[in-house]
């Protein structure tokens, strides 16, 4: 978000919609646009950003809007009456297992709400449309991953036709915390005595936190030239069945293995769901370049 521009967030009721909208009051936007289907999300994240920018003495107007990303023509007037400057594109359904038995909407909402969004702002006019996406879109093996890296092929080729509107996206893997992310489901497990439920014993994810990833795309979404597509730097992966154990050990609790006396919690393994992989990639090529960011590379892949 450029200082002293109007901006939206779709999907804003989500963790890093919520968390981007937090972190964009920073550069006190001439006007904050929070777009979500779900009244109860919205709700919510408003109050909460209404008390942030009363707390902080910020004094801009925060517009809260009921929408789908599907409608298109009513983005386009969003874009247009409010002159949004940046979209940052934080809409879609996520959640691997629920995608997979429910492919129409996940593909409607994935492929179809980007489609609808980004062309609504090439005929507005934006200046930058950021989709945030996943590791999960490079090589798919499920259909929320295939989903995303077609949003991915919509954006890339935008960018080749003539427009105003710089489109890039911003890939990462798995936040701590966010809805339907493993520790608060371990957290939940762990505080009702267990099983603690790993799916392989070799499975790894890369991880980061909700406000490093919502710093990081804000910060890539202003490096862009058009197709862009950054990768952010997550360290190494972690395999899952050492984080259950680590938090297992951290609630006071041995596991199976080294219980010897006293309360345990087991990690019990449920096997790969349809479409999981053991193990993301983050890049489809090999090669990135740097960005100056030390921790935002910029993938060479082919569209």
């Amino acid at each position: 978000m450029h200082h002293r521009q109007s901006g939206d967030g779709d999907g804003a009721g989500g963790s890093i919609g919520a968390e981007l909208c937090r972190q964009i009051l920073a550069s006190s936007p001439k006007e904050l646009i929070l777009l979500d289907i779900s009244e109860f999300a919205l709700y919510h994240v408003d109050r909460e950003i209404k008390s942030l920018c009363q707390r902080q003495g910020l004094r801009f107007p925060v517009v809260t809007l009921l929408g789908s990303v599907r409608d298109e023509q009513r983005l386009e007037s969003i874009f247009r009456t409010f002159s949004v400057d940046t979209v940052y594109h934080a809409a879609a359904y996520k959640h691997v297992p629920m995608v997979e038995y429910n492919v129409s909407e996940g593909v409607a909402n994935n492929v179809h709400g980007t489609w609808s969004a980004a062309w609504a702002a090439h005929r507005a006019g934006v200046d930058t449309f950021v989709l945030v996406s996943t590791d999960k879109a490079v090589r798919p093996t499920n259909i929320m991953g295939a989903s995303k890296r077609f949003a991915e092929l919509i954006l890339q080729g935008l960018s080749q036709i003539e427009t105003e509107t710089r489109f890039c996206i911003v890939r990462f893997g798995n936040v701590l915390g966010s809805s339907g992310s493993v520790v608060p489901l371990f957290r939940e497990q762990i505080s009702t005595g267990g099983p603690v439920t790993v799916t392989h014993p070799e499975v790894s994810r890369y991880f980061m936190s909700i406000r490093e990833a919502a710093q990081l795309v804000l910060q890539a979404g202003a490096l862009g030239t058009g197709g862009d597509v950054f990768v952010l730097d997550m360290g190494e992966p972690v395999r899952i069945v050492e984080l259950a154990e680590r938090m297992i050990r951290l609630s006071g609790y041995d596991t199976e293995q080294d219980n010897v006396f006293g309360e345990h919690v087991e990690v019990e393994y449920i096997g790969l769901r349809p479409g999981e992989k053991l193990h993301e990639e983050l890049l489809l090529g090999t090669s990135v370049t740097g960005t100056g960011h030390p921790m935002i590379m910029r993938a060479e892949e082919e569209s």
